[in-house]
């Protein structure tokens, strides 16, 4: 029986002769048509009906020492959905079936598919081990694993109808129809319309897409406050991803760092907004938040921000100063780049030059140079104002001093004739001088540069429709930090109470802020290293408000509740 043909049979093939199974020339021939077909050959053999399913199986079975699993025990719906991509399981004929640690276990009905392992292995970054099945029985389950994908799909087209054709493009640069043609799922296309077009309306600042081990969540940030809106299938968590990363322009592919993208969506011809788009690999799958970027936010007007008359007039004097610097602190999400960019907008004109260095930039306005530090490239904050200094500047604004060399730079310039405007992180304005202090900043270069210092939150504002009155004891208030002479004065608090046209009884923010202008009484504190608390005791002296009091303010008249001062100002 030694023939050319019987010395080329090898592994599954040889094994099959051997049992009986299968003629040698045919299986030659199944070998080669197999090969011609792209497929493996135990698919070819079941698909023409030439070895039984099960009998190909077992055959496998000893000849490699793998272990046959029946797939009758398991379901569909069971199975993990966010490993393997749709294009893997129909090119490879494999399923995901469970994971341990870092390794996946994969059914096939070849073991000898090397090629489907190293690129399961390759896209995954788990090591892989596979595990043999019978061909008819996971032919049968990944028509029915991708089918549930499917099903799901068709659940979200509902109430999308015109959400195909919205003019939405990568941030910087148009993505390649290449990348495109991954995600193209009419249905997963238009729900992420759907989600970015819901947010704009409902005036949302983030959208955050939370994969689960069990559910898939979508929120919407709205007036400072998360709120749930979206519950999609578990099993969509990669398409939903894939499709926010093509639109973003990033590697669909990686998925185990995060990566920072962009998106703009053109509502209008004279209206776009921008979405800043950052993935993180997470336990069950990647989470992606999008921050809602809207250029009219800076265009507002500084009567819209919700500075008191003195504060608003301290703001717009340090703006017309030739020279010093303006700074803007608070936390993540309190509005200092609205605040930075309103006072941009007003110095905005043909005769000055104005540079930003942000991280990233977030608001893009005609008129404004604009850089995005990167520093993969070297470029951080501190190059980027060397650079702007060789520019001719006549304004500088800096996205955050974060360090020493940063701040000496930004008081240099501050100090020889340009205006900068930056942001820190703190929670006051007297803690604003003490930290630049703390990083090393000479205490006269403080004094002497730094005009004026705006520390703010941003609180819910009542809705006007509903809010109600509240009777809240005068022990109470006085504990709450308002005086005597507030007290003999007339004024009304209001609560929340909620209706059709708001949430929760709140609609829109307003800022509170404390607007700290540097006296020379203040200088002299700086000077002498005096502590936060000094500076502090200097600008009640002055008569500036700190947060606590402008919040009471704010409650005082009417434009939110006590409550959300609370939130947003008491330690």
């Amino acid at each position: 029986m030694a023939t050319t043909k019987s010395i080329s049979l090898s592994g599954l093939a040889r094994r099959l002769v051997d049992d009986g199974l299968l003629q040698e020339s045919a299986a030659a021939e199944a070998l080669q048509a197999a090969k011609t077909d792209k497929i493996t050959l135990v698919s070819y053999l079941v698909k023409n009906d030439m070895v039984e399913a099960r009998a190909v199986a077992l055959a496998a079975s000893d000849e490699f020492g793998a272990p046959l699993l029946d797939l009758d025990a398991l379901s569909a719906a069971n199975l993990p959905k966010e490993i393997i991509e749709e294009k893997l399981i129909r090119k490879h004929h494999t399923l995901p079936l469970f994971s341990r640690g870092n390794r996946l276990f994969v059914a096939l009905s070849d073991p000898t598919n090397l090629l489907a392992m190293d690129e399961i292995k390759f896209h995954t970054g788990r090591g892989v081990e596979a595990i043999l099945v019978e061909e008819d029985k996971l032919s049968s389950l990944i028509e029915t694993y991708l089918q549930s994908a499917e099903d799901a799909l068709g659940d979200l087209d509902d109430d999308m109808e015109g959400l195909d054709d919205l003019d939405i493009s990568a941030g910087e640069e148009e993505a390649d129809d290449d990348d495109t043609s991954a995600t193209d799922d009419a249905p997963v296309v238009r729900f992420i319309n759907k989600i970015l077009l819901d947010a704009i309306k409902t005036g949302a600042s983030d959208i955050h897409c939370e994969p689960y081990e069990k559910s898939y969540r979508i929120r919407y940030r709205t007036d400072g406050i998360l709120r749930e809106v979206a519950r999609p299938p578990i099993n969509l968590s990669p398409r939903l991803a894939a499709r926010l990363k093509v639109m973003s322009q990033m590697d669909i592919s990686e998925r185990r760092v995060p990566q920072d993208g962009r998106i703009k969506m053109k509502l209008s011809k004279t209206r776009a907004i921008d979405f800043r788009v950052n993935t993180l690999p997470t336990l069950w799958g990647e989470k992606i938040c999008l921050r809602i970027l809207d250029p009219t936010s800076a265009q507002l007007g500084i009567d819209a921000l919700g500075y008191e008359e003195d504060q608003k007039e301290l703001y717009l004097s340090a703006l017309k100063q030739p020279q010093g610097m303006i700074l803007v602190t608070g936390p993540t999400g309190s509005g200092k780049t609205v605040s930075l960019y309103t006072g941009l907008n007003i110095l905005n004109t043909p005769e000055v030059n104005i540079s930003t260095a942000e991280d990233p930039v977030e608001i893009n306005l005609e008129g404004i140079n604009q850089v995005n530090v990167n520093t993969k490239v070297k470029l951080d904050f501190s190059a980027a104002l060397k650079s702007f200094l060789r520019q001719d500047p006549d304004i500088i604004m800096v996205g955050e001093i974060r360090d020493l060399e940063t701040g000496n730079i930004a008081i240099k310039a501050a100090q020889t004739g340009h205006m900068v405007m930056s942001t820190l992180h703190t929670n006051s304005a007297p803690e604003t001088l003490t930290r630049m202090r703390n990083m090393g900043i000479p205490s006269f270069n403080i004094a002497t540069s730094v005009n004026l210092i705006i520390a703010q939150r941003l609180a819910r504002r009542l809705c006007g429709n509903c809010k109600e009155e509240m009777d809240i004891p005068r022990e109470t208030l006085l504990e709450e930090g308002f005086t005597e002479e507030d007290l003999n004065s007339e004024f009304v608090l209001y609560g929340p109470k909620g209706c059709d046209k708001c949430k929760e009884g709140y609609k829109g923010r307003v800022g509170i802020y404390e607007v700290v202008k540097i006296t020379p009484a203040i200088s002299r504190i700086i000077m002498e290293e005096g502590n936060s608390i000094q500076i502090a005791e200097a600008c009640r002296a002055e008569g500036y408000n700190d947060l606590r009091r402008s919040g009471l303010v704010k409650a005082m008249s009417g434009v939110t509740s006590l409550q959300e001062v609370n939130r947003v100002t008491k330690e």
